[in-house]
């Protein structure tokens, strides 16, 4: 078995690599736009200063019922102003793993600031969660996430 998979990786790497490099030659260098970059708050390497805030469970888990239901649509109420306002790049779900339920990345280099926006969100004024603050770099692109996800979501 494992010297039919060795005669395998010696066919299938070989050709996938010559594929991607073929791929890669006949797709267009990608040409640098000073205007998108500079919109994004690019440096020159494409990257920007983030907070990354980690949501985890808090001590007050609200019970099952109207409450419940009003704070967590005025999570999502408060997500959509903040994306709609260009202070939130990314948020999401995660898995639960040792109690860490969600992410916010926000474009605000400063944790002083993330801080003043996570504390508009039900789930932390309700204590369902606490937020973890982290400083993070990386590609000011992520500003753009917000828009193409509008052009894909099924309303």
């Amino acid at each position: 078995m494992e010297a039919r998979f060795t005669r395998f990786l010696r066919v299938v790497v070989p050709f996938l690599a010559r594929r991607g490099s073929a791929e890669r030659a006949a797709s267009p260098a990608p040409q640098y736009d000073a205007g998108l970059a500079k919109s994004l708050g690019a440096d020159e390497r494409g990257m920007r200063a983030f907070v990354l805030v980690i949501l985890k469970t808090g001590p007050n888990k609200m019970p099952d019922g109207p409450g419940r239901k009003a704070m967590f649509e005025g999570h999502f109420a408060n997500i959509q102003r903040l994306a709609a306002e260009k202070k939130l790049a990314v948020a999401g779900p995660l898995d639960g793993v040792e109690g860490r339920r969600g992410i916010f990345v926000f474009a605000t280099p400063d944790i002083e600031t993330a801080k003043s926006y996570v504390a508009t969100d039900p789930v932390i004024m309700n204590g369902e969660m606490v937020a973890e603050y982290h400083k993070l770099y990386a590609s000011a692109g992520l500003m753009m996430v917000n828009d193409i996800h509008s052009k894909i979501l099924k309303k």
